[in-house]
């Protein structure tokens, strides 16, 4: 087979080969365990780093205190600038400073997903904070970090675990868009979703497919996250249920 030529689908090879024979269906297989590593991975990233610090924050917040206030304010104020910044642009500067490769994609798309991460959590404990159920126990002389450790941070999860679920979607975005402009793995031959519509772009005109089979994966697989959290998200809030 001539490099370059296309062969559309056919009974043996369901999507067809690319430009070098390979085979399309496998190689969109092989794709998809790439993306959803690294959207799953750097979600997990964000989600503790900022689960570390909303709790921090919100903790700080919540003991009340002159050095618990400026903590809290402290930290928020670096993680408004942190959001103030467009996230594909914080997740392409971070790859660009540690280099290209899959692990730099998982710690990138993480890193814009931290500071959204702690500001939902720190603002669902701050209130959970003036609920009945922590008045009642300040009444009955329960210390306040026994209260934030049992009963604030518990009940403020709720959004955060939605949220992460959502996050998701836009993580494998991210990650794809950063291994479309060549910040993700430098080996080509791994099949990523990404790569593969960047590959795609110099045989457009020819064979258009070889960048719609990524194209509708990326955004299959997106919206199926969205839709799995807004899901999470009526069955968690019980405003929103019947």
């Amino acid at each position: 087979m001539n490099q370059g030529k296309f062969v559309g689908p056919r009974a043996e090879n369901w999507l067809g080969l690319d430009h070098l024979g390979r085979d399309m269906f496998s190689r969109m297989l092989v794709g998809a365990r790439q993306t959803l590593l690294v959207g799953v991975v750097a979600t997990l990233i964000g989600l503790v780093v900022g689960f570390l610090i909303g709790g921090l924050s919100g903790a700080a917040a919540t003991l009340g205190g002159e050095p618990g206030k400026r903590l809290d304010s402290l930290i928020m104020r670096v993680t408004d600038m942190m959001l103030a910044l467009p996230s594909l642009l914080l997740a392409v500067s971070v790859a660009a400073v540690m280099g290209q490769s899959l692990t730099t994609v998982m710690i990138a798309v993480g890193v814009v997903q931290v500071p959204i991460f702690a500001r939902l959590l720190r603002g669902s404990m701050l209130a959970q904070g003036g609920t009945d159920y922590v008045l009642a126990a300040r009444a009955l002389g329960v210390r306040r970090r026994r209260i934030v450790v049992t009963q604030i941070m518990p009940n403020s999860l709720s959004p955060v675990i939605v949220q992460a679920t959502l996050s998701l979607a836009t993580a494998i975005i991210e990650a794809a868009a950063l291994s479309y402009l060549g910040l993700g793995n430098p080996d080509p031959a791994v099949p990523e979703w990404g790569v593969m519509l960047s590959q795609a772009q110099r045989f457009f005109d020819n064979a258009p497919l070889m960048a719609v089979y990524p194209a509708v994966g990326i955004i299959i697989t997106a919206l199926g996250f969205t839709l799995l959290g807004e899901a999470m998200r009526e069955a968690l809030d019980p405003k929103l249920r019947g």
